[in-house]
């Protein structure tokens, strides 16, 4: 089942959007995951080639080729592009991306010449923090790197997605203080800001994160020195909480919108057709 954005903005008119909520719509609870991986796939919108990190971000993509980005290409890590797997993948080198998958290269080919060569329009991350200006932290949480609180996977392909893709996208389960953060406990992938400042090495060619969302709303920033902004707010979230779990000064956009609730037909799609044993819906 493949719908337009259009499709999808038109299954509730909307004086039904501002009298349902999202739990009512789909006639029991919406999940955090579910919201965010909602969200997140209709951000891609009009987006052609997007390199998917591992859980949230491969689950949004994979709703995204079903509504609003039919033809979108998917790149994995893993050395995977042009991936349409019959079933939801496990991880980003799960074998069941190959069946029908454009091309199956070595990483550091991938690495090389499609991030490094500047082929990707979104990285899709995930992190443990983020700060105001996009930088994020995938590798330990606490300050003594010898003895941290918590030793994480590290950046994965994050740095490079960060330092290649023309925008990053990043999904957030949790919105709090401890993750989003006036200085992070350690700099995993630097956005462009930071990079220029430090100025040692290859800057990165695209802006950076753009998007942040987050299940209380949704952040954004498109100049190098322009901070995260919230933007848009689900429906029920006051903005000021939404500052007051934020570990900066977040500015609030004067245009400030409410999110269009998930929709029956997105939450068919990832319940019964694309994650109905919740691999990623926890």
């Amino acid at each position: 089942m493949t719908l337009s954005a259009h499709d999808i903005a038109e299954t509730q008119t909307c004086d039904e959007v501002s009298e349902t909520t999202s739990s009512e719509i789909a006639g029991d609870e919406v999940t955090s995951s579910e919201l965010l991986t909602v969200h997140s796939a209709r951000a891609l919108a009009g987006r052609n080639v997007v390199f998917a990190g591992h859980g949230l971000p491969t689950l949004a993509v994979s709703l995204a080729q079903h509504t609003v980005a039919p033809d979108v290409e998917i790149v994995y890590e893993s050395g995977v592009t042009g991936a349409r797997p019959p079933a939801m993948p496990r991880s980003i080198s799960d074998s069941i991306l190959v069946p029908g998958a454009a091309s199956v290269m070595p990483m550091t080919h991938l690495f090389n010449y499609v991030l490094q060569g500047q082929r990707i329009d979104v990285g899709f991350l995930g992190a443990a923090q983020v700060d105001k200006n996009g930088n994020l932290n995938s590798t330990l949480i606490g300050e003594d790197w010898e003895h941290p609180d918590s030793r994480l996977p590290g950046s994965g392909g994050a740095i490079e997605a960060m330092a290649g893709a023309a925008e990053i996208f990043l999904v957030m389960r949790r919105h709090t203080p401890r993750t989003f953060v006036e200085s992070l406990d350690f700099v995993t992938s630097p956005g462009p800001k930071t990079a220029a400042e430090a100025a040692v090495g290859s800057m990165p060619a695209g802006a950076g994160v753009t998007h942040v969302i987050t299940d209380m709303g949704i952040m954004t920033r498109f100049a190098q020195d322009e901070e995260l902004t919230l933007t848009a707010v689900h429906p029920g979230v006051d903005p000021a909480e939404v500052v007051r779990q934020t570990g900066w000064s977040l500015q609030v956009s004067p245009d400030l919108e409410t999110t269009l609730p998930p929709t029956p037909v997105e939450l068919a799609l990832l319940r019964e057709t694309l994650d109905p044993t919740r691999i990623y819906l926890r």
